[in-house]
């Protein structure tokens, strides 16, 4: 599907669950591809379409300008934090999106988007799913770079990744911007191999930070050829649902 934004022509997948019905509002998760990569590659790499057969609601993937996202430090230079908030309105008037349940996930490139647009589109998204990308880059170190209405954040970091350092820097800052405080008591380890940490920030929001000792730049759980990490313990995408569906837009 194509969708004007900006004078340019904006393409993007769209999977509808079996039982949509237009008349009753639903939930709605924007995939975001790596860098390079497109809607199509996303949909099929991380089952995405299954879960959202399986607990009804509608996933788009957009396409990125040549292949990449104009993100925090990577790529191009399109406006695509505002092609995400036309995109997000366009569905919640024609699909029946309800605007309270809106998230966005993303890995790479596609989840450095994904933090602008927390912060740039905010009270748009009421929480994003990061894997394998980063709340990085000059702008990021500015004390007011910080969403102006609650977005809740669940986020995999892969400890071989090369940018696992730049990553957890950026985790914290975001925490540390939003004021962000432990969940006692902590929570058990996730799997073996990997730390589980929560907070909940002063305006509300939740911060999940999963750190994941034998994964690189990839999806955990994710069983395709490419950014696959299929034996860490772990499902990215059933655990970001799941955080999803307990964080609908706060006031």
């Amino acid at each position: 599907m194509t969708l004007d934004h900006g004078g340019t022509s904006r393409s993007y997948r769209l999977h509808a669950p079996p039982g949509y019905v237009p008349a009753r509002p639903v939930p709605l998760v924007i995939a975001l591809h790596p860098y390079p990569g497109n809607g199509l590659e996303m949909s099929q790499l991380f089952g995405w379409d299954e879960l959202a057969e399986r607990a009804g609601f509608l996933v788009a993937y957009p396409d990125g300008v040549d292949g990449g996202f104009n993100a925090l430090v990577c790529c191009g230079n399109a406006d695509d934090v505002g092609f995400l908030a036309a995109l997000t309105g366009h569905l919640v008037e024609t699909w029946g999106v309800d605007a309270d349940r809106v998230y966005l996930t993303g890995i790479s490139n596609g989840g450095d988007l994904s933090f602008r647009a927390a912060v740039e589109a905010s009270g748009t998204f009421a929480a994003i799913g990061v894997v394998s990308g980063g709340f990085i880059g000059e702008r990021t170190t500015a004390e007011d770079y910080t969403p102006q209405r609650p977005v809740s954040v669940i986020t995999f970091i892969g400890e071989q990744d090369r940018y696992a350092s730049q990553f957890r820097t950026g985790i914290d800052r975001w925490q540390q911007q939003l004021d962000c405080t432990p969940v006692a008591p902590p929570p058990a380890a996730p799997a073996d191999g990997a730390t589980l940490t929560r907070s909940r920030c002063a305006d509300g929001s939740d911060v999940e930070v999963y750190l994941i000792g034998s994964m690189g730049h990839s999806w955990p759980g994710a069983s395709g050829d490419r950014m696959s990490a299929p034996d860490v313990g772990l499902r990215a995408t059933d655990l970001i649902w799941t955080f999803f569906a307990a964080h609908p837009r706060r006031a």
